[in-house]
């Protein structure tokens, strides 16, 4: 019988714990860890759409990037987490750990992207550069992002160098254009970039594009599930179905 502490431990053994950043709260987050496990429901967020979902699959645990508890709680009230418990549904979060594990968010983004993966974007270890087999047109990445992400739409800045030297961070991280820049790279992909950070890329020439902060990370979710199915084959592991990118574009 496979419980929730075995699928923590392996899932530690992916992204240890020790490598999340200070300000996270990643790890076992709800529930009992010698509940039994049968079937798992994999997705960026804990949402209510999510926690309903869990409940009629019959999903005893969640699998998440982002934690269900980022601050300290006051009280036990809301919603989501009386439904968790009423379901006896467990929660396990990798968030920053996820990012900067080999063969987590930032790798299978690249990966996805066909481009190689050749040293860590900052000295946190966050986000990747490397480089495509042969370079691109603006426009064809841009093209290509949109398929991979499975995105609406992008927010971008064309530089008119064609993009062959890449680097990436999945979800915010507008905050490393220079450092992409400084790096030799002629294209930056990550989320969340603010009007400033476009105004930053224009002024030092490098190409920037917003991916949306789910599209670039959910990415991960699907080889996750894989990866655990491969190692628990008894168990079911499932993407949400509901958990999808929330920005539209008119």
């Amino acid at each position: 019988m496979t419980k929730v502490k075995d699928i923590f431990n392996e899932l530690c053994s992916y992204a240890p714990l020790e490598l999340q950043m200070g300000f996270d709260n990643s790890g076992f987050l709800f529930g009992r860890e010698e509940a039994a496990v049968s079937k798992a429901l994999l997705s960026l967020d804990v949402t209510p759409a999510v926690v309903d979902e869990a409940a009629e699959l019959g999903a005893e645990l969640i699998i998440s990037h982002h934690p269900l508890i980022f601050s300290p709680l006051k009280s036990v009230t809301d919603e989501k987490l009386l439904k968790l418990a009423a379901n006896n549904i467990s929660v396990i979060s990798m968030h920053t750990n996820l990012d900067i594990a080999q063969g987590g968010v930032n790798d299978v983004l690249m990966g996805a992207l066909g481009a190689s993966v050749d040293a860590a974007l900052d000295q946190d270890d966050c986000g990747r550069i490397g480089s495509l087999p042969v370079a691109m047109s603006m426009e064809e990445f841009l093209g290509l992002c949109k398929t991979v992400l499975k995105s609406k739409g992008l927010r971008y800045y064309d530089s008119g160098r064609p993009v062959e030297k890449l680097a990436v961070m999945g979800g915010s991280g507008g905050d490393s254009v220079e450092t992409a820049f400084h790096l030799g790279c002629d294209t930056y992909l990550t989320a969340d970039i603010k009007y400033h950070q476009f105004l930053q890329a224009a002024e030092l020439g490098i190409n920037l594009i917003d991916g949306d902060h789910f599209c670039t990370e959910n990415l991960v979710m699907p080889v996750l599930a894989e990866r655990l199915a491969g190692r628990f084959k008894e168990l079911s592991f499932i993407v949400s179905a509901r958990h999808c990118q929330l920005i539209d574009f008119a």
